[in-house]
């Protein structure tokens, strides 16, 4: 069997797609509508610290908790500013970095900032903010915040961790390996270290600094350049890590925070990867149930049957990988990632449908595009993020990685047998990681929080990427806190559930209404 390992990731908000069109594929990022309505004054904005705020900072960060941060306009409608950080925050008067945010003004009389992860981790929240602000929050939300996205550390406009040119990512995500045979794995971990090896040669020493707890401490110096004396945060995925990361660092300083698809920062990153392996599975259990009830289903027979069927397309792409109409070659590992995308989003299963609709009759273009989506990879060959290098260098950092052949060996049987479609593409992770060259600084250990305000974190029934069991780890370990739990399919809920969740959280953020502790949508 040969195939690429592919990393198991907790994709940000930016990823999910949806279809449009019944007869021509027509994918698009799901929040990639433009704000309109935004007039802010042309003249840029600088922001005052208040000196309160700037009295709280912690011992030696002072001068960044009191930076004379500029707003200009940009972006059709926003407002943009660059913020200065420590590099190395055990060294705060050694080299700087700049934060990249933006901001969507308030349209009324606002109360606070509300600062945006969407996920990853190497999600960009300066682009979800530009493209989503105006669909994806509702009027009152937009009326009483400022919403600030931003790149944290290591992430596209921020200090990006830097690897690779396109062709060479094209030529990295084609290649297959035999990670069954001791050769194959052998190669597979001889170009990792490669790559390893361009990454801290082209990003430079700050590659050792976008760990998650650094990025944490950002967040707490963006809190003070917006003026708020509390952090108002909105975090999906990765970025509920990040919030109950903060949350730990600054328990005084959390004001309202939700954190919805959380994950559980307990469990290491081998219990990680085989829970999402068993949450994509039974996604794409929900999926195939739902295609067999409408119209132009590739699949037929029962639920078992159909996933067996999905299992057997992607078994002869791995036997015979094949070309796609622009000319590439599409092995198992490019069709999986093409497969488990629109599994984020239940709105995108049709495009899913027309994609393994063409694969059964031998075109796997639509497959690619799916991946390439995924990937952030535009039509043109250009890739719009650096999403996948800043996501392997952020979780190499917080997470130690079993990576002995053995084990790794061991864990694929475990993978395979707890999840028969998905689970030998999440096995092999750490072969990312055994020759970075930063060691991981943090080990996995329950969150703790002793803050007065009561955090909300949001759960997902149908959850791939991260199971609502992890919400409920996270909402004991938190302690104040409230869950909520929507009964749905795809990676996480507020902007796209029911109006039982959706006014429940905004009342939480407009008028600090706690929701009721355990809550079902």
């Amino acid at each position: 069997m040969t195939a690429r390992p592919l990393p198991a990731r907790s994709r940000s908000m930016g990823s999910a797609l949806r279809a449009a069109g019944a007869l021509v594929l027509a994918l698009t990022l799901a929040s990639c509508s433009l704000l309109g309505g935004n007039n802010p004054d042309t003249a840029p904005a600088t922001g005052k610290a208040d000196p309160s705020i700037v009295a709280s900072a912690p011992a030696g960060l002072d001068s960044y908790y009191s930076q004379q941060v500029v707003w200009e306009a940009c972006e059709n409608g926003f407002q943009c500013a660059k913020v200065t950080v420590p590099m190395d925050y055990a060294k705060p008067d050694g080299d700087k970095i700049q934060l990249a945010a933006l901001r969507a003004p308030s349209t009324g009389k606002k109360q606070g900032s509300l600062l945006v992860n969407p996920g990853g981790p190497g999600g960009s929240g300066y682009d979800f903010v530009k493209d989503a602000a105006g669909t994806h929050f509702s009027q009152s939300v937009r009326a009483n915040y400022d919403l600030v996205g931003f790149d944290p550390r290591g992430v596209k406009r921020s200090a990006p961790v830097t690897c690779m040119t396109d062709a060479e990512r094209d030529a990295a995500r084609a290649k297959i390996y035999d990670l069954q045979t001791d050769s194959g794995l052998a190669t597979a971990l001889a170009d990792n270290k490669a790559i390893a090896e361009q990454c801290a040669a082209q990003t430079g020493p700050s590659l050792g600094h976008i760990d998650t707890i650094s990025a944490a401490k950002d967040l707490d110096i963006l809190r003070a350049v917006v003026n708020d004396a509390k952090l108002n945060y909105l975090g999906y995925s990765y970025g509920t890590f990040l919030g109950s990361t903060y949350a730990s660092l600054f328990p005084n300083n959390v004001g309202r925070m939700v954190l919805d698809g959380a994950l559980d920062p307990s469990i290491s990153n081998e219990e990680l990867t085989m829970g999402q392996a068993v949450a994509f599975e039974k996604a794409i259990r929900s999926y195939v149930a739902n295609c067999l009830q409408n119209d132009g289903c590739p699949l037929s027979g029962t639920v078992d049957s159909g996933v067996q069927q999905i299992r057997g397309i992607i078994n002869s792409v791995q036997e015979t990988p094949r070309p796609a109409k622009d000319g590439r070659m599409v092995n198992a590992t490019m069709f999986v990632s093409g497969l488990i995308t629109p599994l984020y989003n239940d709105q995108s299963w049709p495009a899913l449908t027309q994609a393994l609709a063409a694969a059964a009759t031998g075109d796997v273009s639509l497959m690619l595009r799916l991946a390439d989506l995924g990937a952030d990879r535009g039509s043109n060959g250009k890739y719009t993020s650096n999403s996948t290098f800043a996501f392997n260098a952020i979780n190499c950092l917080d997470y130690p990685m079993v990576s002995d052949t053995a084990s790794m060996r061991a864990e694929e049987q475990r993978l395979r047998q707890a999840s028969p479609t998905l689970g030998y593409y999440f096995a092999y992770g750490g072969t990312n990681c055994v020759d970075w060259p930063y060691k991981n600084v943090r080990t996995p250990a329950p969150v703790e929080y002793t803050g007065q305000s009561p955090i909300v974190v949001l759960g997902t029934t149908g959850d791939p990427a991260t199971p609502v069991e992890w919400a409920a780890s996270l909402r004991k370990q938190l302690g104040n806190a409230s869950l909520m739990t929507w009964r749905g399919e795809g990676h996480t809920a507020y902007g796209r559930a029911n109006s039982c969740l959706e006014d429940a959280v905004d009342s939480y953020f407009v008028d600090g209404k706690v929701p009721a502790d355990n809550t079902v949508c």
